[in-house]
C-alpha cells in the first residue's frame, strides 16, 4: 500500500477516534491530566520505574499463542532478574488484531495515547508494512519476531527490527536444494499478499542465479476456500513441472496439503518443498490428525537451525512447565525479542537517556493547525534506542544475536527436514556461510578442514510415494495434449526423413533416432508428425524451427541463429560443411620422385645445404687441412662435404667444437627430411591417388567458377557472409542427381567446379559415385539434433537418451541401417594428400639456422680476441703497408699453426731483444763505475 493511502486511513481512523473522544470529553480530561505529570516526570526521572510496551498478535493463530507465552514469560524473567535494568519494570500490553488489519491500526494507534517506547509485533508482514508508516513517523521502534517480508529490511522503514531471519535466506536454502536435485523449472504456490508476493520474488531472484525458473505462479487468495484451492492446484497439476514450492501462513499451509493429497497430487514423481511454515505447525501442534500427517508424507521443510546451549535447555524446562504446546523456534524468538528490547533499554538510560514523548510538525495540516492527532506523541529518545537495539550483543537462546549492518541477524541457518512417517528426520543444514551440508554449521564455521569435498550435501530424502529414487522433477501433462512435432518434407536425400504416401508416418535415420530415444523416457509422451514443406523442393529448416510448433524433428543442423530461437538436444550425428569436386586418378609418373615436396622446400633444402657447408668451412679453415688449399679445392672439398652428409658419408674429420655442434643438429635436420621424403616417396609410388585442381575451401574461394549448394539450406547465407563468396557465383541444387550433372557439367558447360554442402549428405552422395570426392578439411564443425521450444525440459530428457543410445551402440546401429554404403569402398583409393610444404618443417630450419648464426658469433668474438692478442705487426711487412681490413682478412686465412709459430717466434724475439737491453745497460753500469773510481783519487790529491 503506498504511504498517501496509509496516511489517508489512519487519518479516518483517527477522526473516528476523535469523535469517539469528543463524547467521552471528561473522561478524556481526566486521562490528560496525569499524562501531563508523566511527562514532566519522565523528562526528570532517567530510570522510570516502569516503561510501557505492546505487542499486537493474533490470538487464534498458530503462531500467536506460542508468541504471547514466549512474550509473558520474557517479560517474567526481566522483571524478576535486578540486574538488567536496575529495578526498572517492562509492562507489557498484548492486544488481539483478529487477523483484520483494521483492527491492528486501531490498535497501533492505541499503543501511541499510552506513550509505549516499542512495540513488538504484528504477525502479519501486510500489517508490519503499514504500522511501519506510523512508527517512522512517531519515531517508535517496532520489533517483530514473525514478519520475514524481505522489503521490510529497506531503507524505508528505518524503525523496523526484525528479530528472526529473513525470508532472503530461507528462499536461497531452496534454492540450494532445487540446484543440487539439478531440476530446473518450478511451481510456485503463495498466499497473495506482501509476505508471499515478496518471498517468492526472493525465490525467482535466488534460483535464477542457478540458472532455473519458475515455470507457473500459482497465488492464492489469503480468504480463499477450500474449493478455490481446489481450482487452484487444478491448474497446478496440468503444468509440467513436478517440483512444488510452498509459501504460505501456519493456518493455510495444511489445507494446501490436503486438497493437494486428494487430487493425487502427493503420488510418486512429486516433489513438495515448504518454508519453515510446516515445521513450525509439526512442533506446535504434534501430534497431528491423522489425515494431516498423510498428506504431508515425503515433504521437504525448513526449521530455524538452534545450536544446543544451556539458556536454550533452560528455556525448554520452563516451557514444558507452562504450556502443552510445542516449542518452536518462533518462541524462542520472542523470548530473545523482549532481552533484547531490555538490554537496549538498559544501555538507553545508562546513556542518560529518559522516556519523554511531544508533539511533531507532521502531526499539523497545510496551515498549522493540529490535526485531530492530539493524542499521538513522538518519542524523544526513539532514535537513540533504536540505535541502542541495533548495537546490542548477547546470548540467548536461540544463540549469539548480533546484527549486520543491513540489520538481519548474524549466522543465519536452517535444518533441512524430510517428513517421514508420524515424525520428520534431519537430512541435512544450511547457513549463509557453508551453503548445503550434512554437517551442523557451527562445526564447518569453527573447523574449515571438516568441510567434506564428498558431492553428498544432504542425506537421502523419502519422497512423495515412499520412493528414495530422485524424482525426475517434470512430467508431460496427462491431460491429453500431444506433442507436435514438425517434420520437414524432402524431396532428396531421403534416407535422413522421408515421407510415406498416403499415411502419417515418417521414416528415415533422423526419424528412426527420435523415436527410439523417445522410448527410452521413463514417462509416456504421446506426439504427433506434422508436414512442414510443399514437396517440391527442400522446405528452409530455419523457418521450420522458428515455428509454434513443441519440437522439430529431422536433419536439423545446429547453427547460431537457430539456437536463438530454439533449445537443441545433443547432436544424434556430427557434421560440418565440405568441398566435394571431380576427381581423377594419379599415376606415378617419370619425375614422381619430386613430387614428396613442394619447390619452395626444395629450394630452401638446398639452400640450406650451402649454408650449413659455408658455416662448416669457416669454422674448420684455419685449423683443418682438409677445408684449404687452392680456391678451386676449398670450394669443391665444401659442395662435397655438404652434400654428402644427406647420406651420411661425409669423410672429413671435424678439429673444431663448434663445428661438431652444428654437424650434430644438421645430421639430425637431415634425417629428419631424408625420412618424411621416403615416407611420402613411398605411398606415391605404391598407393593409388586421387587429384583434382580444387583443394578446399581456400582455392574455391580464390577461383571465379561457379559453385553448388544445397537449395533451400543455410549454406548459401554461410557461404556470402562468413566465407565472401558472391552470390552471382552460387548455384542451387535439388536432387543429387543434379550434383552429378552440375558436376559432370564442369563450369564451362553451365555446370559447378564443385559443390558445397553438410557432410552426411556428401557421403550418402559419394557412396554410389566415385568419380567425386571430398576435397580439403571440413571448414565447420556442428551436427544436427532436435528443436524443442525454448526452456523444455523434453530437450535435457532427450539428450540423456540419445546419450544412451551412444552408449549402448543403438546409434551406430540405426546409422548402419540407413547409412552404410560400400559401393566404392573396394576401390582402395584416396585423394592425394597435400605434398609436404614448407610450413611443416619451419621448426626445424629453424633450429638449424640459430645453431649456425651462435656458431659463427662465438667464433667471429674468438678470432677478434686473437686478433688483439696475435695482430701481425705492419712495420714487418716488406712494400707497402697493408690496410687493416686486409690485415684482419689475412689473419682469418692463416692457418692456427702459423699464428702459434709466428707467437712464439715473436716472443723469443722480445726476450732475445730484453736480454740484449740488459747487458748493455749493465755494461754501461761498470764503465761508469770505472770512471769514477779514475776520478777519485785526483779529486783527493787536490783536496790535500
Amino acid at each position: 500500500m503506498a504511504m498517501n493511502q496509509v496516511w489517508g486511513l489512519l487519518v479516518v481512523l483517527v477522526f473516528f477516534n476523535g469523535c469517539f473522544i469528543e463524547e467521552q470529553r471528561h473522561t478524556c480530561a481526566q486521562a490528560q491530566i496525569p499524562r501531563s505529570k508523566k511527562l514532566m516526570n519522565a523528562s526528570v526521572v532517567s530510570r522510570p520505574e516502569v516503561v510501557k510496551i505492546g505487542s499486537i498478535l493474533t490470538f487464534d493463530s498458530t503462531i500467536g499463542k506460542i508468541g504471547k507465552i514466549a512474550l509473558e514469560a520474557a517479560v517474567e524473567d526481566v522483571n524478576s532478574d535486578p540486574t538488567v535494568l536496575n529495578g526498572t519494570k517492562l509492562e507489557l500490553t498484548v492486544h488481539d488484531s483478529n487477523s483484520s488489519g483494521f483492527v491492528g491500526i486501531m490498535e497501533a494507534l492505541q499503543f501511541m495515547e499510552s506513550e509505549s517506547v516499542a512495540l513488538i509485533g504484528p504477525e502479519s508482514s501486510a500489517l508490519t508494512h503499514m504500522i511501519s508508516y506510523v512508527v517512522k513517523e512517531l519515531k517508535i521502534p517496532l520489533l517483530s519476531f514473525t514478519a520475514t517480508d524481505p522489503t521490510l529490511s529497506s531503507l524505508q522503514y528505518p524503525f523496523f527490527i526484525r528479530t528472526t531471519h529473513s525470508d532472503l535466506f530461507q528462499m536461497a536454502a531452496i534454492a540450494d536444494i532445487i540446484d543440487y536435485y539439478e531440476w530446473r523449472e518450478i511451481v510456485a504456490i503463495y498466499i497473495d499478499d506482501d509476505h508471499g508476493r515478496n518471498g517468492i520474488t526472493s525465490l525467482a531472484d535466488q534460483i535464477a542465479f542457478k540458472r532455473s525458473k519458475i515455470s507457473y505462479k500459482a497465488p492464492i487468495n489469503p480468504d480463499a476456500t477450500r474449493e478455490d484451492i481446489r481450482d487452484v492446484l487444478l491448474q497446478v497439476s496440468f503444468k509440467e513441472s513436478r517440483v512444488l514450492v510452498v509459501h504460505t501462513c501456519t493456518n493455510r499451509g495444511l489445507d494446501i496439503l490436503d486438497v493437494a493429497q486428494e487430487l493425487k497430487m502427493m503420488d510418486s514423481g512429486y516433489v513438495w518443498i515448504t518454508t519453515d511454515w510446516l515445521s513450525t505447525v509439526i512442533d506446535i501442534n504434534s501430534p497431528l490428525p491423522k489425515k494431516s500427517i498423510a498428506a504431508m508424507q515425503g515433504v521437504i521443510t525448513l526449521r530455524s537451525y538452534i545450536k544446543d546451549s544451556q539458556l536454550k535447555r533452560k528455556f525448554i524446562t520452563k516451557w514444558e512447565n507452562s504450556t502443552k504446546l510445542g516449542l518452536s523456534t518462533y518462541s524462542m524468538y520472542a523470548y530473545d525479542t523482549i532481552w533484547l528490547l531490555a538490554r537496549a533499554l538498559d544501555d538507553f538510560f545508562h546513556q542518560g537517556g529518559n522516556i519523554s514523548f511531544s508533539k511533531g510538525p507532521q502531526m499539523k495540516d497545510s496551515q498549522g493547525t493540529f490535526l485531530n492527532l492530539d493524542s499521538l506523541s513522538v518519542f524523544n529518545g526513539g532514535k537513540i534506542l533504536l540505535k541502542n537495539i541495533l548495537g546490542v550483543q548477547m546470548n540467548g537462546t536461540t544463540g549469539p544475536i548480533e546484527f549486520t549492518s543491513d540489520k538481519n541477524l548474524v549466522f543465519p541457518a536452517f535444518e533441512v527436514i524430510n517428513v517421514i512417517g508420524t515424525g520428520f528426520r534431519t537430512v541435512g543444514y544450511w547457513s549463509n556461510s557453508s551453503r548445503l551440508s550434512t554437517s551442523p554449521p557451527e562445526t564447518l564455521n569453527t573447523n574449515l578442514t571438516n568441510q567434506s569435498s564428498s558431492s553428498e550435501l544432504l542425506y537421502s530424502v523419502i519422497w512423495p510415494g515412499q520412493t528414495v529414487i530422485k524424482p525426475r522433477g517434470w512430467f508431460y501433462p496427462q491431460n491429453g495434449k500431444q506433442l507436435k512435432i514438425g517434420v520437414p518434407v524432402r524431396v532428396s536425400f531421403q534416407d535422413f526423413v522421408e515421407e510415406v504416401k498416403g499415411t502419417d508416418r515418417y521414416v528415415g535415420y533422423s526419424i528412426d533416432v527420435f523415436i527410439a530415444a523417445v522410448k527410452l523416457l521413463p514417462y509416456a509422451a504421446p506426439y504427433t508428425f506434422y508436414s512442414y514443406g510443399d514437396g517440391h523442393k527442400n522446405p528452409a529448416y530455419t523457418d521450420l524451427v522458428s515455428l509454434v510448433y513443441d519440437a522439430a524433428v529431422g536433419d536439423i543442423a545446429i547453427i547460431s541463429n537457430r539456437t536463438q530461437m530454439a533449445d537443441f538436444t545433443q547432436p544424434y550425428i556430427e557434421s560440418g560443411l565440405v568441398v566435394v569436386a571431380p576427381v581423377r586418378r594419379v599415376s606415378s609418373g617419370t619425375w614422381a620422385f619430386f613430387r614428396p615436396f613442394t619447390a619452395e622446400l626444395w629450394c630452401v633444402i638446398g639452400i640450406c645445404f650451402l649454408v650449413v657447408g659455408a658455416v662448416v668451412w669457416i669454422l674448420e679453415h684455419r685449423r683443418n687441412d682438409e677445408f684449404r688449399g687452392t680456391p678451386r679445392q676449398q670450394v669443391v672439398t665444401t659442395l662435397w662435404f655438404s652434400f654428402s652428409t644427406l647420406y651420411f658419408s661425409h669423410k672429413q674429420n671435424m678439429t673444431s667444437s663448434l663445428s661438431r655442434f652444428v654437424l650434430i643438429l644438421w645430421l639430425f635436420v637431415v634425417l629428419i627430411i631424408s625420412s618424411s621424403y621416403t615416407a611420402s616417396l613411398t605411398s606415391i609410388l605404391t598407393v593409388q591417388k586421387l587429384s583434382s585442381p580444387i583443394e578446399g575451401i581456400d582455392s574455391l574461394k580464390s577461383s571465379k567458377d561457379r559453385i553448388g549448394y544445397q537449395e533451400s539450406s543455410f549454406v548459401r547465407n554461410y557461404l556470402v557472409e562468413e566465407i565472401g563468396i558472391s552470390e552471382n557465383r552460387l548455384v542451387p541444387l535439388n536432387l543429387p542427381e543434379d550434383y552429378e550433372k552440375a558436376l559432370n557439367d564442369g563450369p564451362q558447360n553451365g555446370g559447378v567446379v564443385a559443390i558445397v554442402d553438410e557432410r552426411p549428405y556428401i557421403e550418402l552422395f559419394l557412396s554410389t559415385r566415385c568419380q567425386f570426392s571430398i576435397v580439403g578439411q571440413d571448414f565447420t564443425k556442428n551436427g544436427w539434433g532436435f528443436a524443442f521450444q525454448r526452456d523444455s525440459p523434453l530437450a535435457i530428457d532427450i539428450s540423456n537418451a540419445i546419450l544412451k543410445l551412444s552408449e549402448t551402440g543403438e546409434l551406430q546401429n540405426i546409422h548402419n541401417k540407413w547409412l552404410l554404403r560400400s559401393a566404392c569402398s573396394s576401390q582402395g583409393a584416396e585423394f592425394s594428400v597435400d605434398r609436404l610444404e614448407l610450413k611443416r618443417f619451419k621448426g626445424l630450419f629453424f633450429i638449424i639456422g640459430l645453431a649456425c648464426f651462435l656458431a659463427l658469433f662465438v667464433y667471429l668474438v674468438l678470432i677478434i680476441y686473437q686478433y688483439t692478442k696475435h695482430k701481425p705487426d705492419l712495420s714487418e711487412s716488406p712494400g707497402t703497408t697493408p690496410g687493416r681490413l686486409q690485415t684482419f682478412i689475412s689473419f682469418i686465412d692463416e692457418k692456427e699453426d702459423s699464428l702459434n709459430i709466428r707467437s712464439k717466434k715473436r716472443l723469443r724475439q722480445t726476450s732475445s731483444f730484453r736480454s740484449n737491453r740488459d747487458i748493455v745497460s749493465l755494461n754501461g753500469y761498470r764503465s761508469n763505475r770505472k770512471e769514477s773510481s779514475s776520478i777519485a783519487p785526483e779529486c783527493s790529491e787536490h783536496g790535500d
